[in-house]
């Protein structure tokens, strides 16, 4: 696990770091490509975490949220120590059972999830199977197949 301290920055309301060039240049080695995202782990001031880094306007950044430094919004300008390495382990989110029998049993609604994009799918997933209590899933699940409908807006959408 490669180690360094970073000036905590921010850019469009989002806390970040630049990672020195070495050390991306090593996590690029071990994920084999230098483009699109690429999962990560390691720690924020000894806290663990599991982030993906992205490029955006030309820069790769680790973006830095509240789970992983505590009221990161606010101590922007504070100089933090980061660990970092690629983490190759397996990032799939599988589908709640109710999503899944709910797009079984519509299958308009299933056809239009397939032609969505890989992120758009996994948006929906993930939003799914982070909810707490059923009455949740069971009123999201039904708002996800309305939104596939083009009924509802759906994790900010308005159409798929």
């Amino acid at each position: 696990m490669d180690k360094f301290n970073a000036i905590l920055k921010i850019i469009v309301g989002n806390p970040f770091v630049f990672i020195p060039i070495e050390i991306l240049n090593n996590i690029f080695q071990q994920a084999n490509k230098n483009r699109s995202s690429i999962p990560v782990k390691g720690t924020i001031n000894g806290k663990y975490y599991q982030q993906t880094l992205v490029k955006y306007s030309g820069e790769w950044r680790l973006y830095v949220n509240m789970k992983m430094l505590n009221k990161s919004p606010q101590r922007i300008g504070e100089i933090i120590d980061v660990e970092i390495e690629f983490d190759p382990s397996d990032r799939t989110i599988k589908p709640h059972p109710k999503l899944i029998s709910a797009l079984a049993a519509n299958r308009k609604a299933n056809d239009i999830f397939e032609k969505l994009s890989p992120s758009r799918q996994k948006e929906i997933i993930r939003y799914i199977s982070n909810l707490k209590t059923e009455k949740s899933i069971d009123r999201n699940v039904k708002r996800a197949i309305n939104f596939l409908l083009g009924k509802e807006r759906f994790v900010g959408r308005d159409k798929p």
